[in-house]
């Protein structure tokens, strides 16, 4: 794996990136608020340039990056579009997944073709159980040696648009809430209906309910053995999920506060002859964001540099799921203050539809997301007073 600590910020590296970023991403960002659309368009220039296959090894076509690069490029999509840099996150994230639990040939049949387009996604929550995702209540049945999937899934991101979705269930015949199994599903297969996403933030990335109706996936598409997905769970895909998570919260701070920043500084007060910038409230405002936000970034590049030494030394990246849940908090709640700070500096002209109202209205996901931060406090909480992190005891977070 290439270690992208190597490059500095604004190096070669992020070039191409930067390009599409600007060219594309940051372009289509309010057409996509508005309609809704799906940005596949977005995630075509990142497979054009590899970016979509940042962690996947260059033996199964991919770019070979560390978790460095990924939750930056994860910042940088953010800071101009939260839906495209949701989507890349779960899409990365189920790549990874396949990467380290799968096998060679579930490596050349998904991971392969990242880089002409196909697109991952994670289906693992459901209605009955809320904000408590890795607690399923449906469970896979038996078709000979295949499986069959009858499940309600809620918050899929892409759903109804991925090509393959890594999903978690109960395996069959359950000895307890912790004996899952992932599968990958393909997205054409039958059975497989989702519903419409309409919603007050995040408007491109789909992230709707999804139904599996007698879905049949082949044994050679069980990812990892049965019984394994706690493992999965701990391991694969919390981290990866996590670090790019937050990193795409502080992004959309970023992207908030450099957007008001360039207003107050071009805005001017004809009766005074004074830009909003020369205000001190202003000012401090101001200064009070640029500080939450900085706060941010040397944790997002120590915890993924973090993930990267755990998987050069073959140890478990689970280690750090506390450390990057509160990250995920943190992350959260500054894009939250920011955003609302972006909308009290620019007055009455922020409430209007555009950028700034755009990212109060995407931050505001952040703290629903799973786990949400009450949630996620409710871990780390048991964790600093010596409770063990069990997520999967009877009606316990």
């Amino acid at each position: 794996m290439v270690a992208a600590t190597t490059f500095s910020t604004g190096s070669s590296l992020y070039d191409a990136l930067d390009q599409v970023v600007e060219r594309v991403i940051g372009v289509n960002a309010a057409d996509i608020d508005r309609t809704g659309d799906y940005p596949r368009h977005n995630l075509r220039a990142l497979a054009e340039i590899g970016w979509n296959s940042v962690l996947i090894p260059a033996q199964w076509g991919g770019l070979e990056l560390d978790h460095v690069a990924f939750a930056e490029a994860s910042r940088r999509i953010g800071r101009v579009c939260a839906s495209t840099g949701l989507i890349y996150v779960m899409h990365v994230g189920a790549a990874q997944t396949i990467n380290l639990f799968g096998n060679d040939d579930q490596k050349e049949r998904w991971l392969k073709p990242t880089r002409n387009g196909l697109i991952g996604t994670y289906s693992t929550s459901e209605r009955a159980t809320g904000g408590h995702w890795w607690y399923n209540l449906s469970e896979a049945g038996r078709a000979g040696d295949d499986y069959l999937i009858n499940a309600e899934k809620s918050f899929t991101t892409s759903s109804g648009q991925a090509d393959y979705y890594v999903l978690q269930t109960r395996s069959p015949g359950a000895k307890d809430q912790s004996d899952i199994t992932f599968f990958i599903i393909d997205g054409k297969s039958e059975g497989i209906k989702s519903r419409p996403w309409d919603a007050l933030g995040v408007r491109g990335n789909h992230s709707g309910p999804i139904s599996y109706e007698n879905v049949r996936v082949a044994r050679r598409d069980r990812l990892g053995a049965e019984g394994q997905g706690k493992d999965i769970i701990y391991h694969g895909v919390s981290p990866v999920y996590l670090i790019g998570l937050g990193a795409v919260w502080l992004g959309v701070a970023e992207g908030a506060l450099d957007t008001v920043t360039r207003y107050a500084k071009g805005f001017v007060h004809r009766d005074f002859n004074k830009s909003l910038a020369e205000y001190q409230v202003i000012r401090q405002e101001l200064g009070a964001a640029k500080v939450l936000v900085e706060s941010l970034k040397p944790w997002a590049r120590q915890l993924a540099g973090q993930l990267d030494a755990l998987q050069a030394a073959d140890k478990p990246q689970g280690e750090l799921i506390v450390p990057l849940t509160e990250f995920k908090v943190h992350a959260a709640e500054v894009a939250n203050k920011v955003a609302a700070s972006a909308l009290n500096i620019s007055g009455g002209y922020g409430y209007r539809r555009g950028d700034l109202e755009r990212y109060y209205r995407d931050a505001r996901a952040a703290i629903a997301m799973g786990p949400s931060n009450n949630i996620a406090r409710e871990w780390i909480g048991k964790v600093q007073v010596g409770l063990p992190l069990e997520l999967w005891y009877q009606g316990g977070e």
